[in-house]
């Protein structure tokens, strides 16, 4: 990663550097054109004009233009007239101790010009530049008129030291770039490298957890983002911790409530295998206690494959059109024999129509659950009762006991998975229930598989209400 952000860096630096290097001497070269043009233009309008005024003192134009050659020079400038034909009339001639093809055109630059000058139209102004001998010479044509004879002027101009200042600016660009890149790619991997650090101790510690010692978090440090990146995992291993940490209390409280009744198995056939002979009541007595342990273990195993299928996302209701009084009606009378047990009256009140799409065997359960829970915390001779209700789009039901109530701070934890505020009332008898703290865990949940939610509505003594509440559907 490192390797890759450095070079994206230098490719990031090095395109707009290499860009801006090649306009800025794109528009340097243009200016010195300019720069040579503007000069010999000048230079050619001040010849003109002075031969037109040499003119006036002399009997032909031919003598005013040799005239004017001879005496208006131009430093580094060759400028030559013509006729109409191309014929040089008369041209400047290198000055004095100024060596020709230094800075002063060669013979062989000036026969170019010539032929430049026949090629091109004479009928109006033009620019060329060409090369001779390795170097380049710009080269300006401009009409002339002397006394309504049509000529031309030609300028040609050396650009030698133009260019030997461009090819030092190409050098300087050529050593400047990779320099300013290479720094640039050493900076930037330095900085990646630096940066990056804290991933790198992350990794490292991440690499060390495992399920041993999920306590462990992951170092924060770096930027804001790095920061950020390390307390979402380190919020992730904190999910995870209390998820690992509730699957192992999970195991060791379904370890703990499946060892009870298969003692009670085990201890009443050891005890009653342990004599030859036995009369039938109490071979009968026997097999009752192991009948009803291998029941209640029978609803646990049920009650803890239902929530691992919930969990896992594979307990999916068969939903279809169904009335929920008509479930309210059945869960009730399904519970009047264990309630008339207990000396508990169970009741409906308050019954509404409500059509519903869903599972009605799951949310059987859901009532099933909840009365259970109900008649188990109700006094003898105290009433259970069932409403419903329609409000706001949503249908409420709810369960009411004339229990103890409960205590309001483990008013959410009753929902918990093998929770029991009362264990002394953990193994009542004849109850539709596994009675190991389960049945509201799974009635939270098949109410939420529905998109409801179940809650305690109120809870004092001589009054506990669980509501569970779901969305009616669209007419």
């Amino acid at each position: 990663m490192r390797a890759r952000l450095t070079l994206w860096y230098s490719l990031f630096l090095g395109i707009p550097l290499v860009t801006f290097a090649f306009a800025s001497y794109y528009i340097f070269a243009r200016a010195v054109e300019q720069r040579s043009d503007r000069f010999i233009g000048d230079a050619l309008v001040a010849f003109s004009n002075e031969v037109v005024a040499e003119r006036r003192a002399t009997s032909s134009y031919e003598d005013a233009i040799r005239h004017t050659v001879r005496e208006v020079r131009f430093r580094d400038l060759y400028i030559v007239v013509a006729d109409t034909a191309g014929r040089p009339i008369a041209a400047t001639t290198a000055p004095s101790g100024e060596t020709p093809g230094h800075n002063w055109p060669s013979a062989d630059a000036q026969a170019r010009a010539g032929e430049e000058i026949v090629r091109q139209d004479r009928t109006m102004p033009w620019s060329v530049t060409f090369s001779d001998a390795g170097r380049n010479y710009r080269l300006i044509w401009r009409r002339l008129e002397v006394q309504d004879q049509p000529l031309g002027v030609a300028g040609m101009y050396s650009q030698a030291a133009e260019d030997e200042m461009l090819a030092r600016i190409r050098k300087l660009f050529f050593v400047a770039i990779p320099l300013l890149v290479l720094a640039a790619a050493s900076g930037g991997y330095q900085l990646a490298k630096r940066s990056l650090s804290p991933v790198a101790a992350m990794a490292a510690r991440a690499a060390e957890i495992s399920e041993t010692n999920l306590q462990a978090r992951l170092p924060i440090g770096g930027g804001a983002e790095l920061v950020g990146l390390g307390r979402v995992f380190n919020d992730l291993l904190g999910r995870l911790e209390r998820s690992f940490e509730q699957q192992r209390r999970f195991m060791a409280d379904a370890s703990h409530e499946l060892r009870t009744p298969v003692t009670i198995v085990r201890t009443e056939s050891d005890v009653t295998l342990s004599r030859e002979h036995r009369d039938e009541s109490e071979y009968r007595a026997s097999t009752v206690i192991i009948q009803d342990a291998s029941r209640r273990l029978t609803r646990i195993v049920d009650d803890l494959f239902l929530l691992a299928r919930a969990d896992s996302g594979h307990l999916v209701p068969k939903v279809h059109d169904v009335y929920l009084e008509e479930v309210v009606y059945d869960a009730a009378q399904a519970v009047r024999p264990v309630a008339e047990q207990r000396s508990v009256r169970v009741e409906v009140s308050n019954v509404v129509e409500a059509p519903f799409r869903g599972d009605a065997d799951l949310l059987g359960r859901v009532l099933l659950n909840l009365l259970d829970n109900a008649i188990k915390h109700s006094p003898p001779g105290g009433v259970v009762e069932i409403g419903m209700a329609s409000r706001n789009r949503h249908y409420q039901i709810s369960v009411i006991d004339a229990g103890e109530g409960i205590p309001a701070d483990i008013r959410e934890r009753i929902f918990e998975r093998f929770f029991r505020a009362d264990v002394a009332r953990a193994a009542v008898e004849n109850t539709t229930a596994s009675g190991a703290g389960l049945g509201l865990a799974i009635a939270r949940k098949i109410a939420e598989l529905h998109d409801g939610r179940l809650e305690v509505a109120e809870s004092r003594p001589g009054r506990t209400e669980l509501r569970l509440t779901l969305t009616r559907p669209a007419s």
